[in-house]
């Protein structure tokens, strides 16, 4: 997976962390979460606020 995969990664969370509200995880946090996601494989430096705000968007989304 790629910091692209948006709601492949949302799914991924969703069954990694089932008992978390997406909105209480900031976004340091979120993202090292997402870096250690199995199958995840990408540069760290190629995520940014706005690739975060769509992870936790989707994650939202996938978790209702």
């Amino acid at each position: 997976m790629k910091w692209t995969d948006i709601n492949d990664i949302a799914i991924e969370l969703v069954e990694a962390y089932p008992d978390v509200d997406p909105l209480s995880v900031n976004f340091v946090e979120l993202r090292n979460w997402v870096m250690e996601l199995p199958g995840f494989d990408d540069d760290p430096e190629r995520c940014g606020e706005k690739i975060l705000e769509a992870i936790q968007a989707a994650w939202i989304e996938e978790a209702e």
